[in-house]
């Protein structure tokens, strides 16, 4: 009986075993065809606020690829640094633990150093250059300097937009008007370098911070586009915005690589296309709500005035700015930066 016995708990184990090489290789040779029925549910974050532009049509084309995918696919957008900081949003997403991140170019540049060429100050005369380049030869080759660390950016730029400079007790009309000035940046190199370089002291801040320094001063301005004076309420707490220009910057949509292949072929292409799609509207959208912002925000008590813009970035070339800021890229970054913005150095 004891034979018995043992045969067949012997028979059993083996069973246990086959079935259990069975499970795991149907698990690695059926994944594809399971994926394809299974629900995704992704986390999008973004330090803009809800009302943004870009918020507003991210938030719409995830609404549309939840319709498209009938509902395989969910990503909710987390707007207003909900998720964190820029800079901890960029940590978590490289992390996985969430899932796709859109900031600016000049935030991606600490970790993508390709990412920030797009901001060199006074590089781009007008929104014609940008997209030539950022939908052209210079955003591609951005685009596979994020394959380098794990990350996958969609192929459109999202427009953030030409910054200007603001302040609670200047107008900014020279390069010397900068001297001493205490100015937010963003946590960018390439913006501390440039105020740095006109002799303004530039303090890195988080966009989600930002309110709350120019209230208390500990600085007296700061430098962003039109829309983010409007969405952010900054107009409360500055008095003066000089129309400089004097640098554009696009958000980047990124997602963790290991999460983007983990959904079925169909759904990125459904993800991608959207995406692509709705940052075109975006742009469209920023265009029309830059037109009307000068007078809502001149209603709301800015005084604007138009600097020599030629005044800057002939300071900058001869404090040797563009020279510096050439030797920290690849001949191959900075050689496609001139290709669209014409000679910097």
């Amino acid at each position: 009986m004891s034979g018995i016995n043992s045969g067949r708990r012997l028979a059993l184990k083996q069973g246990i075993a086959l079935a259990a090489a069975s499970a795991a290789s149907g698990l690695m040779i059926g994944t594809p065809a399971r994926a394809a029925g299974q629900t995704f549910n992704y986390k999008l974050g973004i330090a803009l606020d809800a009302t943004h532009p870009t918020t507003v049509n991210l938030t719409a084309a995830a609404a549309e690829i939840a319709r498209a995918s009938s509902g395989r696919l969910n990503i909710r957008v987390f707007p207003n640094s909900q998720l964190g900081s820029d800079t901890d949003m960029v940590s978590q997403v490289r992390s996985g633990a969430i899932d796709l991140v859109s900031t600016a170019g000049l935030i991606w540049g600490t970790l993508v150093p390709a990412a920030s060429v797009s901001g060199i100050g006074f590089a781009f005369p007008g929104y014609e250059h940008v997209w030539k380049a950022m939908d052209g030869e210079l955003g591609a080759h951005i685009r596979g300097a994020f394959a380098k660390v794990n990350l996958m950016p969609l192929p459109k730029i999202w427009d953030h937009g030409f910054r200007q400079v603001t302040s609670s007790n200047r107008q900014i009309n020279t390069p010397q008007d900068l001297s001493g000035f205490k100015i937010r940046v963003p946590l960018s190199p390439a913006l501390t370098s440039m105020f740095k370089a006109f002799g303004a002291a530039p303090a890195g801040i988080n966009m989600a911070e930002t309110y709350t320094a120019l209230q208390t001063k500990i600085v007296d301005g700061q430098e962003n586009p039109l829309t983010i004076l409007g969405t952010q309420r900054l107009y409360e707490v500055q008095k003066y915005c000089s129309l400089t220009s004097h640098v554009w910057d696009g958000f980047w949509l990124v997602a963790n690589l290991r999460t983007w292949n983990a959904l079925p072929e169909d759904l990125r292409q459904l993800a991608a296309t959207t995406f692509d799609t709705y940052a075109v509207k975006q742009r469209q959208a920023v265009d029309a709500l830059n037109t009307r912002l000068r007078d809502e925000l001149k209603g709301r008590g800015m005084v604007f005035n138009q600097p020599d813009v030629k005044a800057f970035r002939d300071y900058l070339s001869k404090a040797g700015f563009y020279r510096d800021w050439q030797k920290k890229f690849p001949a191959e970054t900075w050689a496609l930066l001139e290709k669209y913005s014409g000679k910097l150095v």
